[in-house]
């Protein structure tokens, strides 16, 4: 499945038609499952979890299907026996665990462990328009995956709680923003979208319950160390002053090619704004559209789009000069990087 930008939802039908198996090549030592945390609660999360593994067993394609590739990894392998730092991410609206598992897999290829949990009423799997409009549960929810891996009979105890990031792509960044201590103002949300700025995000202000008083609460969790933001949205409603006073070291990447009424100036950009330098990194890759940041497409990904949803194949399109693959690379080298040094010193 893909993610839709925060706000292109009709590719999702068109890609949920698409399901098929197949494979990929990729690093062989590489874990992988999936669980449930929270059954039986108002708001249970589907979670997929990759983790560096014992030599051995037989890899398997995950997370595709005859859009998009995924990666190779051994379904339930035992984990190895070192202590990693955790990663949690964050999928954008509409969208699922997949869309950045090509960046789990180079990160378990470091050494980190990775969780991603489906956002209910925003995944492709759960489309619930009362658990869409609360917008506010999806930091928590990254909150309950950090609680539910660490609580891990199998894996927790090889989890430095110390060393802990959140990365999120579109609506995800976002979430890991809100995450890691950023503050949202409905009024000024309002404000702003009355001034004609990110129409694109604005559209989504009841779909997401953006004028409830809920979503300004502290939604910090303490234990992210760090945070990476994909190409954001929403941006524009967190406040200068919570903005200012996050401590919390952030990577903001913005896609310089503009998709439409969603300029990376306006959001991405606005977090840099605001950001304290000392602690912010922000990267506004020219090349890149919003759905650079996705998995890697397959030959005939855009025409078998079209074909189903005509307009649709720009989730496969990206912009100007290097391929998704190419950008991929540079995305992940700097996000490896920026961790490495953020997470250096456990909290």
């Amino acid at each position: 499945m893909f993610q839709t930008t925060l706000f292109h939802r009709t590719a999702l039908s068109a890609v949920a038609l698409l399901l098929c198996a197949s494979s990929l090549a990729s690093a062989a030592d590489i874990g992988f499952r999936e669980f449930e945390t929270g059954a039986g609660t108002p708001r249970p999360l589907r979670v997929s979890l990759w983790y560096p593994a014992e030599a051995g067993g037989s890899p398997v394609s995950v997370g595709e299907n005859r859009v998009f590739h995924g990666i190779m990894a051994v379904r339930d392998a035992a984990p190895e026996g070192l202590s990693h730092p955790l990663v949690v991410l964050s999928h954008g609206y509409g969208g699922s665990w997949r869309n950045l598992n090509w960046l789990a897999d180079r990160l378990v290829a470091e050494g980190y462990v990775v969780a991603a949990p489906d956002h209910p009423g925003t995944t492709t799997f759960n489309r619930d328009p009362e658990a869409a409009a609360q917008i506010w549960e999806r930091p928590k929810d990254l909150s309950r995956v950090i609680d539910a891996v660490l609580a891990d009979p199998a894996l927790g105890a090889r989890v430095n709680g110390g060393q802990i990031a959140a990365i999120g792509h579109s609506l995800g960044g976002w979430t890991v923003t809100a995450a890691a201590g950023a503050r949202f103002d409905t009024r000024r949300f309002a404000k702003d979208c009355a001034k004609g700025h990110s129409p694109r995000a604005c559209g989504l202000l009841q779909e997401l319950g953006l004028d409830n008083a809920s979503v300004e609460a502290d939604l910090k969790d303490p234990r992210i160390g760090a945070f990476v933001s994909l190409d954001l949205g929403l941006a524009r409603g967190f406040t200068p002053e919570s903005l200012s006073q996050l401590s919390v070291p952030a990577l903001i990447f913005g896609a310089g090619v503009d998709i439409g009424d969603l300029p990376a100036q306006l959001e991405s950009g606005y977090l840099a704004e605001h950001l304290p330098a000392s602690s912010a990194r922000y990267n506004e890759i020219a090349d890149a559209a919003h759905f650079s940041f996705m998995q890697l497409c397959k030959p005939g990904a855009v025409e078998l789009i079209e074909e189903e949803t005509p307009g649709d194949g720009i989730v496969c399109k990206d912009g100007r000069g290097r391929s998704r693959e190419d950008l991929h690379a540079a995305i992940s080298a700097e996000v490896i990087d920026f961790l490495g040094k953020a997470l250096a010193t456990p909290r």
